[in-house]
């Protein structure tokens, strides 16, 4: 009854499904496996900030930011200069402000620095004096996407809207770092500023992507496999029709 599958006709068809299958497998699994390093850089970098037991590397070292260098521990000498309220910021559902005071490094340039979050109407410490090393997590400048950014202007004297080269650069004579540092100790009088991920390390849509495709192969060849089963009963019910001397009928 199966003689039928030796034919040139189901040679073919049997070498498109012995090749389509494993073919539909493959790329499945391939796009699962970029879901899954996707997912994997996701918890990575969510992982990544905040670590204070790892050993504090120089500023210079771990610049430009980027998704594996953002929120490790960076350490830079200098002295504090001005200081600045980053207003709108939350701390655990409270409302507060970042004290951002600027660190002038023995390099010349200048490193903004978060030494910690103070609540709402409290007044702000005076920086250190004199001669400082701070300690703390590397992160990029902030942009208009940033939680808690203010872009809309208007603020008062003393306070910015967002942390990044771009807020300060009429405000500093010296040349800023496209980057910041949160200290890993806040100074007396504030609470520590946690780091945050870098943007973009998160699950974005070409994650869900990856898995959608991965979803679609392997209905693929599941769609290959019924359609090969359904076509061999078929014949095989053709073929016994004509044993029994049962012409199938004219379509």
């Amino acid at each position: 009854m199966y003689r039928f599958l030796l034919t040139p006709r189901w040679w073919g068809i049997n070498a498109f499904v012995l090749l389509a299958i494993p073919f539909c497998v493959f790329m499945g699994s391939w796009q699962l496996g970029r879901f899954e390093d996707r997912v994997d850089d996701h918890r990575e970098a969510e992982q990544r900030p905040g670590t204070a037991q790892e050993a504090a590397v120089p500023l210079e070292e771990l610049l430009p930011v980027d998704t594996e260098t953002s929120g490790r521990q960076a350490a830079a000498g200098g002295r504090y200069g001005e200081q600045f309220l980053v207003p709108g910021r939350e701390l655990d559902g409270r409302e507060g402000s970042y004290v951002l005071t600027l660190l002038r490094t023995d390099g010349g340039r200048t490193l903004p620095v978060v030494r910690g979050w103070l609540p709402g109407g409290g007044t702000a410490p005076a920086a250190p004096a004199g001669e400082v090393t701070v300690t703390g997590a590397l992160q990029a400048s902030e942009t208009v996407g940033t939680d808690g950014a203010h872009t809309a202007g208007g603020l008062p004297r003393g306070q910015l809207g967002m942390i990044s080269a771009a807020s300060l650069v009429n405000l500093v004579e010296d040349d800023v770092y496209d980057a910041w540092i949160t200290l890993t100790e806040a100074d007396a009088g504030l609470e520590a500023v946690p780091a945050t991920a870098p943007q973009g390390s998160g699950l974005d849509l070409k994650a869900f992507q990856n898995l959608g495709y991965t979803g679609e192969w392997f209905v693929f060849a599941g769609f290959v496999l019924f359609m090969w089963f359904r076509l061999v009963r078929r014949e095989a019910e053709t073929a016994r029709d004509r044993e029994l001397g049962l012409e199938p009928e004219a379509s």
